[in-house]
């Protein structure tokens, strides 16, 4: 399988407890330290299977969710449709039960994120997206069985197509939109499955749903 673009830099696939790359996120991470040291605050790791055919790549971790708890979309609103979703797509064994020590386990697929650290008001900065990358990228390049991504919202969706070295004005973030990449790699894209997106209709389950459906079809024409 092809690499994402410009992979010789990087040393690894996980950041550090104290990753120190980026001034803001590390100051804001102290700062939650202070007011909650019995959650995790810190960089969260990928969930999921090794051998992967699918990756879903989401924003950053929640406050309430991921930086909480230690795990991407978990004890959050977001996550209580992804992991409805997984479960109705056999990607997941196990009930989630919005804790790490639930035993859920992924099946096929796997948990990524742009920007591994939580940035205020969930919005990091450009280059804060930069400087987190390299992480995605060599995530990306140690799943041997990757065919598809799903990228919630535009934010997973351009730091993939960077990753890849894919123009942004080839490849425009839509819900359903989906693209091709290098190595014979497609993503697809969705909206957020964000509290807000949702309270406001501009995601339903039905929508959500489709993404995975779509995801399934490209699964079965590549092995057939």
């Amino acid at each position: 399988m092809l690499q994402p673009a410009d992979l010789s830099p990087i040393p690894q696939a996980e950041a550090p407890r104290d990753c120190p790359l980026c001034p803001r996120l590390v100051r804001f991470r102290l700062d939650c330290r202070a007011e909650h040291p019995d959650w995790w605050n810190a960089p969260v790791p990928a969930f999921g299977d090794p051998q992967a055919w699918l990756a879903i790549v989401g924003l950053a971790p929640g406050k309430h969710g991921a930086n909480r708890t230690g795990r991407p979309f978990t004890g959050d609103y977001a996550g209580e449709l992804l992991y409805a979703t997984l479960a109705k797509f056999g990607l997941s064994e196990g009930d989630y039960g919005a804790d790490p020590a639930d035993g859920l386990r992924l099946k096929g697929a796997i948990i990524l994120n742009a920007v591994k650290c939580l940035p205020p008001g969930n919005k990091p900065l450009p280059v804060e997206e930069t400087n987190c990358r390299p992480f995605l990228m060599e995530a990306i390049a140690n799943l041997p069985n990757l065919t598809t991504f799903i990228a919630l919202g535009k934010i997973a969706h351009d730091s993939l197509c960077r990753s890849f070295a894919v123009p942004l004005a080839k490849a425009r973030f839509a819900h359903g939109a989906e693209h091709p990449l290098p190595g014979g790699l497609r993503l697809i894209d969705s909206y957020h499955c964000s509290r807000y997106n949702q309270n406001t209709r501009r995601l339903d389950a039905a929508m959500f749903e489709s993404v995975f459906e779509r995801a399934f079809d490209i699964l079965r024409t590549s092995a057939a």
